[in-house]
């Protein structure tokens, strides 16, 4: 993941995703109210923290919370420690270039994030992954991932894969690339189902998956830490 974020990506990223910011906006505000219970000095771990887009709607809305940011690409942490400064919460943040292995190991945050993350995640490796977001969450602390999550083989998927185009093209993505959108989320990414999604979910450890947001293929779920 961090060669696909590359300087040039990480200084347009924020640029490109603009135009779905109603979508954005809307993902970030249910993650406000999922994690609205937690406690006001609550800590907070953000997996592929990207631009700090996550960290920002969340420092905002609670100013006693504090985040630990991870990410792969030293030039989107750098895009991200910019954001932070600009905003004035840089001070309550700390930003680890790496994966969720190199966040702190012990079960110190009320919730982890991982934002449009896990489907860069080979599916071999994903029960790896959630199992090491486990193990840092605090007893009934909150997972929320949202990520792009499809039955590749359904009969709805052709339908789906035109409204995705709709999506990567007020993206700004080149007639080339939509071509071969379908090859991409079938083997550049590691797109998985829905219920595969849920059902690593349980084998990890997690309570019960709630699905909380859909916009087309990427969906968003919640879950405790028993």
């Amino acid at each position: 993941m961090s060669d696909f974020f590359n300087q040039d990506m990480a200084k347009r990223y924020d640029e490109r995703n603009s135009k779905l910011s109603p979508i954005s906006d809307n993902l970030h505000l249910l993650v406000r109210l999922v994690l609205a219970d937690l406690p006001s000095d609550a800590r907070i771990l953000c997996v592929g923290v990207g631009t700090g887009a996550e960290i920002l709607s969340l420092a905002k809305a609670y100013p006693g919370w504090t985040f630990v940011g991870v990410d792969p690409s030293k030039e989107m942490l750098d895009v991200c420690r910019s954001r932070l400064a600009q905003e004035r919460v840089g001070d309550r943040c700390e930003l680890i270039h790496g994966y969720v292995q190199d966040a702190p190991d012990a079960p110190g945050f009320d919730a982890v994030l991982s934002i449009l993350v896990a489907h860069f995640i080979a599916r071999a490796e994903r029960g790896d992954f959630y199992r090491s977001i486990l193990k840092r969450l605090k007893s009934e602390g909150y997972y929320v991932s949202a990520e792009i999550s499809a039955d590749l083989n359904a009969d709805e998927f052709p339908a789906m894969l035109r409204n995705w185009e709709q999506i990567q093209a007020l993206m700004g993505a080149t007639p080339e690339s939509l071509q071969k959108l379908g090859d991409t989320l079938r083997n550049a990414l590691h797109v998985l189902s829905p219920a595969e999604t849920v059902a690593l979910w349980r084998e990890s450890g997690f309570g019960t998956p709630v699905e909380f947001f859909q916009a087309f293929m990427i969906r968003g779920w919640y879950a405790r830490r028993p």
